[in-house]
């Protein structure tokens, strides 16, 4: 009989490229992946890996074994989401990813809620960027992602998937202080084409949103700086080196010499939490998905 284990392992070479990247994933060492293939070639009396220059590559039989493999872990997903939903208690681990601002502005009461309520559900909390947790929570590797879109760029939900909205998240224009415009009421972005602008970090989905954003008013948008961290944009437009279009959520403490005007046609982000169909059932998921909106204040 085929080993569980050993088929996870094959999986994940297969998904992410590498025996060293199933590592990473399957928090094991390289070595324990080898040694479940080698043991997996053995039950199967077939070669599975061959070499491919400094990589490996899955033979045909590998890639048979993968195809059922997808489907008989697929099927443990969802015996194990059924057994819970059957016992109905919130139990066990629950890997959650969030966006910087959402963990830090939104994911720690609904875990504080969450340890109050059902002391036997451990969840482990990940920051990454929609644009990574999205896959990641596709293929198994995360339960549950909390993620991002705009009112003016919806973000496409991958098939497997399930989501329900958290909250909204409206966006204001963060100016030098000394901006001919600093001191309005609001602001139309089309006043400010030709400014210089602060963005996120490149393949950031706040960056590729900004420079699609901007381009609606101005054909060439002049970032001049990339910072991840809001904060650090901010520092930015004290020093009176550009504008930047920040979330309150992500809002810190604003540093003198910045101003902050509300946009006259807003522009929001929506939040909500994703994760897979197949494990709507258990109890862990629709207890966070109960947490979010109160830590939210909806």
């Amino acid at each position: 009989m085929l080993d569980l284990e050993r088929l996870r392992a094959l999986h994940s070479v297969a998904t992410y490229g590498s025996v060293s990247a199933a590592a990473d994933v399957l928090h094991v060492t390289t070595s324990a992946v080898s040694q479940q293939l080698a043991k997996l070639e053995r039950e199967t009396g077939q070669k599975l890996l061959e070499r491919n220059g400094r990589g490996v590559r899955l033979t045909d039989a590998a890639e048979l074994l993968v195809a059922h493999a997808e489907r008989i872990l697929s099927l443990v997903e969802q015996a194990q989401a059924d057994l819970e939903a059957h016992r109905g208690s919130v139990v066990g681990q629950l890997t959650l990813a969030a966006f910087p601002t959402a963990a830090r502005g939104l994911v720690p009461d609904a875990l504080r809620r969450l340890r109050a309520d059902h002391p036997d559900l451990r969840v482990l909390l990940r920051e990454e960027d929609p644009l990574q947790s999205m896959p990641l929570v596709l293929r198994g590797d995360l339960d549950m992602a909390v993620v991002q879109d705009w009112n003016n760029e919806p973000l496409p939900l991958p098939d497997g998937l399930q989501k329900a909205a958290i909250c909204e998240d409206v966006a204001d224009v963060a100016l030098p202080a000394g901006h001919p415009l600093a001191d309005r009421d609001a602001v139309d972005l089309k006043e400010l084409a030709g400014d210089p602008w602060i963005s996120s970090s490149p393949d950031s989905i706040c960056c590729d949103w900004l420079l699609r954003t901007l381009r609606a008013v101005d054909s060439e948008p002049r970032i001049v700086h990339m910072a991840y961290e809001f904060a650090t944009q901010l520092a930015l437009v004290g020093a009176g080196l550009g504008n930047a279009i920040l979330p309150r959520m992500g809002r810190c403490d604003v540093p003198p010499g910045v101003a902050i005007v509300p946009l006259s046609a807003p522009l929001y982000r929506r939040i909500f939490a994703v994760w897979r169909e197949k494990a709507t059932r258990r109890p862990a998921i629709r207890a966070v998905l109960s947490a979010l909106p109160l830590a939210s204040g909806r």
